[in-house]
């Protein structure tokens, strides 16, 4: 404690002036002149320093005083010491919780920036959003209102395509009865051209198509086949493939003599004429 006492600058180092001052006493009080010197005095009678009166200054009542001070002084410092220490250690812990509160406050700011971004963010999806439906909502408009003109469009071409399909259907039904009427002739008559132009009619693996296949074309081989599709699915026939090939031209020809007699044995015979005329060449 003394120690810290005499490391103030400014405090008087109190504990070692009263020792300097009772060492001065102590050998003021013990001086004596007559041992201080060997010479003898003058005269018979005493000397000065005898004569002189013994002079007390009080050394042990100011050493007392002096320690009493210094037990003061020395307390006064513990105390202030201990207020020191405690108001430091007070100070850290203020230090400490503002610290704290600063560390929340601060993470309560970054919580609070990240939902403004996320609630910034979700205004702009939503504003996205909404522009795109409105565009969507303008398409869907636009659309509507031209399918709505292409459905009347429509209506008015099926109104009239339902006309041509009745037309149509009455048409055919006036042919199925024409050809239905000269199928009773050409049954026996397509007996005898089967018999006699060596003849025999298979399907065409195709609706609407027959495949008529000759032999006896061919002078070198008689069982040499010679064969061609014949197309009734529609107003008029057609022949779809033939072997060996045939020039088309001449195909047209038979085929327009048969649709302008609607006999099936033109369309026989024309082909098969074709066929040995090809077979020969």
């Amino acid at each position: 404690m003394r120690q810290t006492t005499s490391s103030h600058p400014n405090t008087p180092d109190l504990t070692t002036t009263p020792a300097k001052k009772h060492n001065k006493t102590t050998m003021s009080s013990v001086f004596e002149p007559s041992h201080s010197t060997t010479r003898p005095p003058l005269g018979g009678g005493p000397s000065l320093a005898d004569t002189l009166p013994s002079i007390n200054f009080g050394f042990d009542e100011l050493r007392d005083r002096m320690a009493k001070f210094t037990a003061k002084f020395d307390a006064f410092i513990e105390q202030g010491r201990k207020r020191v220490l405690e108001e430091r250690n007070q100070f850290r812990m203020n230090v400490a919780e503002l610290q704290e509160d600063q560390r929340m406050k601060k993470k309560d700011i970054e919580i609070l920036q990240l939902k403004t971004s996320s609630y910034q963010q979700t205004m702009s999806k939503e504003a996205a959003e909404t522009r795109e439906m409105q565009a969507a909502i303008t398409s869907l408009t636009a659309q509507r209102d031209k399918q709505a003109a292409n459905r009347d469009a429509l209506k008015a071409q099926i109104a009239a395509t339902q006309k041509e399909i009745d037309a149509r259907l009455a048409a055919q039904r006036a042919h199925a009865a024409q050809v239905e009427a000269q199928a009773r002739f050409n049954v026996p008559e397509l007996d005898f051209w089967v018999t006699n132009l060596c003849l025999r009619i298979e399907g065409a693996g195709v609706e609407d198509r027959l495949k008529f296949v000759y032999t006896h074309v061919d002078e070198k081989s008689w069982e040499r086949e010679a064969w061609f599709e014949l197309s009734m699915g529609g107003r008029d026939y057609d022949v779809r493939h033939c072997r060996p090939k045939l020039e088309r031209e001449k195909v047209e020809r038979v085929l327009e003599r048969v649709n302008e007699t609607r006999e099936l044995a033109v369309l026989l015979k024309g082909m098969r004429e074709l066929f040995v005329e090809a077979m020969k060449s």
